[in-house]
């Protein structure tokens, strides 16, 4: 993937300034659920369109503390366990609680994402969202890539912190090799002012 085709990753300000637009929208819970995850689990549109209650919730039925997504909602082997990022869970919560109040969601194998014609999307669907969402905030160079790669650069910069390594941001995002991953990370400049003049 060449460096001028690479979507552009999201900073905070953005990232809550897209959340907030989202919250004023007629779905607005659904979107804002759609933001977060991509930009907080990492998702690819694919895995969101295919994302099932079964898959973020607990035996007992409830919204659990992970994202359990299967290889048939991925890319090829890309099935993972996801840690539930909490503001993410509680925008799940709140959703499941509007899905059981409409009796929409009868089942734990129902799609998380639903429209008002269809108990599912496509990703295609999810991309063209993403593409609309962008483009009303005036964001350039976004796309429904732009909250996975955002996913991943935060959490290669902090992951060291917590004394994991790229090993577990690659197993975060679900890619077949480390290679893969470190593409999509985005370089910070001033970190590397910085650590030069630490050496």
């Amino acid at each position: 993937m060449a460096l001028g085709k690479q979507a552009k990753i999201l900073t905070k300000s953005q990232i809550e300034a897209i959340h907030a637009h989202l919250g004023l929208r007629r779905n607005g819970l659904r979107d804002q659920t759609i933001f977060l995850l991509s930009v907080k689990a990492g998702l690819r549109a694919k895995e969101i369109a295919s994302l099932t209650w079964s898959m973020v919730m607990d035996a007992d039925g409830e919204v659990g503390a992970a994202i359990h997504l299967t290889d048939i909602a991925s890319k090829g082997r890309g099935g993972r366990v996801i840690p539930m990022n909490k503001q993410l869970r509680e925008h799940l919560i709140e959703l499941l609680d509007v899905e059981r109040k409409q009796f929409r969601t009868n089942s734990k194998d129902g799609f998380v994402v639903t429209t008002e014609r269809s108990n599912r999307t496509s990703a295609q669907g999810i991309v063209n969202l993403f593409s609309r969402w962008y483009s009303d905030l005036g964001l350039i160079g976004c796309s429904s890539h732009s909250g996975r790669r955002t996913f991943i650069t935060n959490a290669a910069r902090k992951i060291g912190s917590v004394g994991g390594s790229l090993r577990d941001v690659q197993a975060l995002s679900g890619h077949s090799s480390l290679a893969v991953t470190q593409r999509y990370i985005e370089g910070d400049a001033a970190a590397r002012s910085k650590i030069v003049n630490l050496i």
